[in-house]
């Protein structure tokens, strides 16, 4: 049973990493306005050959963005279905086996919020779909930690549930604050009026705020007990994460100002661009884990409370 919640818990990482790319893809697209390059769905060019539907077609970048991003998505799907059906014929937790049936559901209803907003040509379907992608990369984030060796593992601190229930707020409080700044970001990126004023500064204003929120809530997970190490590991990814992704958005607000009027994005302003918003979902993922992990470890404790006080 272990061995094989191991392997499952491994191919959860490999999805998680080509949804990795899948976003990284997506906001390539994004940066270089390739949305409608392709301008049917869910056809491509009136062809359904996944692979040749337009002569040479990966020769065209933005054919090759949007196309591309079609294929890897796809690839992702196929992942998440096989998942889906390992969770459930391998897990026994039922609670398990309805959230890997979600994040089906979810990956689908991404798939089918990408063509629509091809086909209806809405900027505003385009915000949908980048926040649901969102939501579904931290779902396999907490697939991880669901079957990982520190969702099972039974710490046994006298102080840990007192510890947890000081910040227990905080443990919703920090993933929402995220996705309201992603969703700002979204907002920027997407109608493509990066320097608008009124975006730059709610998304800036926001930043500020999610920042110290965020080094509130780690320091406060630092008065965990030390037999907690994989929440401790988790947290202190989650500040670093947070200080790249801190480095990113000023270099990228600069390098926007600097290049603001070009017709064209440079190259350096979409790489920038792009791995400011994956490094986002990271964060916001890892925020996610780090809260299932500490309701999981407060669980353990308030279950050992009652065992000791049944046996008294």
């Amino acid at each position: 049973m272990r061995e094989s919640r191991t392997l499952r818990n491994r191919f959860t990482w490999a999805t998680f990493v080509v949804a990795i790319a899948l976003l990284a893809w997506g906001a390539f697209v994004t940066s270089i306005n390739a949305g409608m390059a392709v301008p049917d769905w869910p056809s491509s060019f009136n062809s359904y050959d996944p692979f040749n539907p337009w002569p040479n077609w990966w020769t065209i970048t933005p054919v090759l963005a949007e196309h591309g991003h079609r294929l890897l998505g796809a690839l992702v799907g196929i992942l998440t279905l096989s998942l889906a059906v390992w969770t459930w014929v391998a897990d026994d937790r039922s609670w398990m086996k309805k959230l890997a049936l979600g994040a089906l559901v979810l990956v689908i209803a991404q798939g089918v919020l990408g063509g629509l907003r091809v086909r209806l040509v809405s900027l505003d379907l385009a915000v949908v779909h980048a926040m649901v992608a969102q939501l579904f990369f931290a779902l396999l984030a907490t697939m991880i930690i669901f079957t990982s060796k520190s969702w099972f593992a039974k710490p046994a601190s006298e102080r840990a549930s007192s510890v947890f229930q000081a910040f227990e707020k905080l443990l919703v409080l920090i993933p929402l604050v995220i996705y309201i700044q992603i969703f700002l970001g979204a907002l920027l990126r997407h109608p493509g009026t990066g320097i608008d004023p009124l975006f730059v500064g709610l998304h800036l204003g926001w930043a500020f705020f999610a920042t110290a929120m965020i080094v509130i809530y780690w320091t406060r997970l630092r008065s965990v007990p030390s037999e907690f190490k994989g929440l401790i590991r988790l947290s202190n990814m989650m500040l670093s994460i947070l200080a790249v992704q801190v480095s990113l958005g000023l270099f990228a607000y600069l390098v926007l100002l600097d290049e603001s009027g070009t017709v064209k994005a440079s190259n350096v302003q979409v790489i920038a661009n792009s791995a400011h918003m994956v490094i986002g979902a990271l964060l916001f993922a890892s925020s996610v884990a780090t809260g299932v992990l500490c309701v999981r470890y407060r669980k353990f404790e308030q279950e050992n409370s009652s065992l000791s006080l049944n046996l008294t």
